[in-house]
């Protein structure tokens, strides 16, 4: 038995520890808040429902099952294509497609690792970097203090103190993208809008999203706006008069959509390019520290809970084996998570080009069948082992 130490207790974080103490190691995850998640809807794909069910964390109950991913030409409002994800979907990656509050799959994680005698939560404890030797790897506190395990998991996100250490590429890269979030009751949408689906409205330099989350009981918005932000923010309070400015170019419905939001926040979109090596003999990295990814895949949630599953699964090893096993899960997970990494950036070229360029790419989805979409998405969403080559 060994003892690990995690940095971050997000998801990623979270996940992890539950992964490693089902392997009978003992787990210490550092927070440096509370431990609480914020935000609002997360997309689950299969491959992210099987590394849950691999976890013991069932979201089920509390997610929605959608019918489609829909996209819409957002100028015409016409719609161009859907993806069915019920049917063929769930049979051929045998599992649904779920979309989730945040703050839903959050409770379910934290419970259980709260139920598990392996795994100790420390809250407002703030990381600055690590130390290792031999036998040893420790988190550096801001207080001094040194919390020491047989080794060190970085799991704090895109910010990372263990990966500006480890990788030391700099800050994030800024995508000039600004995402507008709120959250709506349904209750306050007209039902000829409450869709079972995530839909897309594509337009000139702008996108907007929504899907229904917390079992139905609220609609998620997400409307991205390329306007070139050159500086990185997150959770800022923005007016819904400047929403519906950016965005005014959309049809009538995705506008009657965006009229009903409120307490808008908004957030600059950053990333990282892919790299080679996260690991650093008893030092790793996992999730959004390892490959931070734009969220127009839907898979940056669903990445991190597969590192958490493989990690766990690899270190079915003594202490002294630690460094090499973390060693085997970054070369597994490099190809894979690089891919996403590079799609989740390039996307942004479906997603707002305007005139030909448009009609192009509308012509182009409309022909897909819906065998052609599945094999598109197999390699991602189908994926049952988490090291699998990309």
């Amino acid at each position: 038995m060994a003892e690990l130490v995690v940095v971050g207790g997000g998801i990623g974080g979270l996940s992890t520890a539950l992964s490693v103490a089902r392997r009978g190691h003992r787990v210490v995850v550092l927070e440096r808040g509370e431990f609480a998640e914020f935000g609002a809807g997360i997309q689950l794909a299969a491959n992210g429902i099987h590394a849950l069910d691999r976890l013991g964390i069932d979201v089920r109950a509390s997610a929605v099952h959608v019918d489609e991913l829909r996209f819409m030409d957002g100028v015409t409002g016409n719609h161009v294509a859907s993806v069915p994800l019920t049917g063929e979907y769930e049979r051929r990656f045998r599992n649904p497609y779920l979309v989730v509050h945040r703050g839903d799959l959050y409770r379910l994680l934290l419970a259980a690792c709260r139920g598990s005698a392996e795994i100790a939560l420390r809250a407002n404890t703030y990381v600055t970097g690590y130390e290792q030797d031999g036998a040893t790897a420790s988190a550096v506190l801001d207080t001094g203090e040194r919390v020491s395990g047989d080794a060190l998991v970085g799991a704090d996100g895109i910010r990372s103190s263990i990966r500006r250490q480890l990788v030391g590429d700099g800050p994030p890269r800024i995508s000039g993208i600004t995402v507008y979030r709120a959250i709506v009751p349904m209750a306050d949408v007209p039902p000829s809008l409450r869709w079972p689906a995530v839909t897309w409205w594509a337009g000139p330099g702008c996108h907007f999203v929504h899907y229904p989350i917390a079992g139905g009981e609220f609609l998620n918005l997400a409307a991205s706006d390329d306007n070139g932000a050159t500086e990185a923010i997150a959770g800022v309070d923005v007016p819904a008069s400047l929403v519906l400015a950016r965005l005014s170019g959309l049809a009538a419905t995705p506008r009657r959509l965006l009229e009903l939001g409120r307490d808008w926040k908004s957030w600059v979109l950053v990333d990282r390019p892919p790299v080679a090596n996260w690991t650093d003999r008893r030092v790793t990295l996992l999730g959004d520290a390892a490959h931070p990814m734009l969220h127009y895949a839907a898979q940056g949630a669903c990445q991190a809970l597969e590192d958490a599953v493989l990690l766990g699964e690899l270190l079915d090893c003594a202490a002294a084996e630690l460094g090499q096993r973390f060693e085997k899960y970054n070369a597994a997970r490099r190809e894979r998570t690089a891919r996403i990494q590079r799609i989740s950036l390039e996307s942004i070229k479906l997603w707002h080009p305007a005139g030909a360029a448009a009609a192009a790419r509308n012509a182009a989805l409309a022909a897909m069948s819906t065998a052609d979409f599945h094999d598109e998405l197999a390699w991602m969403h189908g994926v049952r082992e988490f090291g699998a080559a990309a």
